[in-house]
C-alpha cells in the first residue's frame, strides 16, 4: 500500500485526485503493474489508477483474466472500477480510504453484492487508510484554498428542465 500511496502523491503532484494502485502477484511478491489517476492529463475519464493497473496487467501477462492477482488501491473502488475489478477476476482488493460519497464496494451501489455479479474478490478496508484520507483531505483543501478547483462552470452546462 506505500507503493500505491506514493503513486497517489505522484497524481497530487500533478493536480491528479490522488489515488494510486498496484497489482501484486502475493505468491511470488512481485508487482504486476500500477497505475495513478489520470483522466485529466489524458482527457479520458475512465483513466482511473485502478483501470490503468488493470490494463497493465492484463497486458504484462497476456490475458484479461487477472485470476488470483491482489489489487491494492488508496480509494475505495467506485462502482466503474469495481465491475472492471470483477471482470478482470481479480482475486483480492485491499483499499485505504473508504469513500463514502462514490465508493462502489461499501458503499453506493455495493457492486460485488449484485446478484448480477458474476465474480466477487475478497476484499478488505482501511490499510493505512487515514495516511490516503488525508492526502486526499490535503489535495482538496488546497484546491479550494488556491483557487484552482474546477467550478461547475468547467461542466457541461445544466438541461433546461432538469436539476443541476
Amino acid at each position: 500500500m506505500r507503493m500505491a500511496l506514493a503513486l497517489a502523491q505522484a497524481a497530487a503532484d500533478v493536480d491528479e485526485v490522488p489515488v494510486g494502485a498496484i497489482l501484486v502477484d502475493e505468491t511470488t511478491g512481485t508487482v504486476l503493474a500500477e497505475g495513478s489517476n489520470r483522466p485529466i492529463s489524458t482527457c479520458d475519464p475512465t483513466a482511473h489508477a485502478e483501470i490503468i493497473a488493470l490494463r497493465a496487467g492484463a497486458e504484462n501477462l497476456g490475458n484479461y483474466r487477472l485470476t488470483g492477482l491482489t489489487l491494492y488501491v488508496t480509494l475505495e473502488p467506485c462502482p466503474m472500477c469495481a465491475g472492471a475489478i470483477s471482470l478482470a477476476r481479480i482475486g483480492r482488493v485491499v483499499w485505504a480510504a473508504d469513500d463514502p460519497k462514490g465508493g462502489g464496494v461499501l458503499h453506493g451501489p455495493r457492486i460485488f453484492d449484485q446478484p448480477t455479479c458474476h465474480w466477487r474478490p475478497a476484499t478488505e478496508g482501511g490499510l493505512l487508510g487515514d495516511e490516503a484520507a488525508g492526502l486526499l483531505k490535503r489535495f482538496f483543501r488546497a484546491r479550494r484554498g488556491t483557487g484552482t478547483a474546477r467550478s461547475r462552470s468547467d461542466a457541461q452546462p445544466p438541461v433546461e428542465g432538469r436539476p443541476e
